[in-house]
């Protein structure tokens, strides 16, 4: 068993996160792991499409807490590991299909957001959990957030880390699809399937002109994100959100 799980059928490329006793939480050598995988889907002529999804209970819980308070360097492995993800999802010529099947936190909701159909089981959830703990968005979620369902809603999302539940998020514009828990899996591996069937190069030409349009400004928004992203985790109020989530207490937050 490995933290990523990684399979190919009928043309399309199975990328499970699989700590579901954790729920799906990630580190920088998942993440990495994730990356690469993206990164080798353009080179195969076995992949159509890739599937980004999770095992068990729920998509991901986002970045390890436990793994965030071993060592300085851990915050900004993960962090550099998930845009890496980022630019391969976006910049992969191939469909990238994320298959939310539970709650989708911090950057592994930053990496579902920047696929380009999003399809989440009714009883999922997405959240931007960053000022829990002291950090703002990261993931290029400060450009795709916005650019899916407007500022005013990527800031009630980001300011307030208030989830939106997967009805929601249809409705907001957010995602793309919503299915029934017990038929998720079947309306995914249809989507899938047909991705999978369709016109490779009218497809990769669609995904690079919509992205064009509407993710102009990404690469500006990862390089803002990570530089005041490092800045926090050196602050004392990133440690007291650390302390807090571990002892489950609410963090007492003084702006240094």
């Amino acid at each position: 068993m490995t933290d990523l799980e990684v399979r190919t059928e009928d043309g399309v490329l199975w990328l499970t996160f699989n700590r579901p006793e954790v729920l799906n939480a990630v580190d920088g050598p998942m993440m990495v792991a994730l990356a690469t995988s993206l990164e080798e889907a353009r080179a195969r002529d076995d992949v159509r499409v890739v599937v980004i999804t999770g095992t068990g209970a729920g998509f991901s819980a986002g970045a390890d807490m436990a793994s965030l308070r071993l060592a300085p360097e851990h915050p900004v492995e993960t962090m550099d590991g998930a845009n890496r993800v980022i630019r391969a999802v976006v910049g992969l010529d191939k469909p990238v299909l994320a298959a939310v099947n539970g709650v989708a936190a911090g950057v592994a909701c930053s990496a579902a957001l920047a696929s380009d159909i999003i399809v989440a089981a009714e009883s999922a959830a997405f959240l931007l959990p960053f000022s829990r703990i002291g950090l703002m968005t990261d993931g290029g979620s400060s450009a795709t957030v916005a650019a899916s369902i407007g500022r005013a809603r990527a800031m009630r999302m980001a300011l307030l880390a208030e989830p939106l539940s997967a009805a929601d998020a249809l409705a907001c514009g957010l995602i793309t699809h919503v299915a029934p828990d017990r038929e998720f899996p079947a309306v995914v591996a249809r989507l899938a399937g047909r991705l999978a069937s369709g016109p490779a190069l009218a497809l990769a030409g669609m995904k690079k002109a919509i992205n064009a349009a509407t993710l102009p400004h990404l690469e500006a928004a990862l390089d803002r994100e990570h530089s005041g992203q490092r800045a926090l985790f050196t602050t004392r109020d990133f440690t007291e959100g650390l302390d807090a989530f571990a002892s489950g207490r609410k963090p007492d937050f003084h702006g240094d």
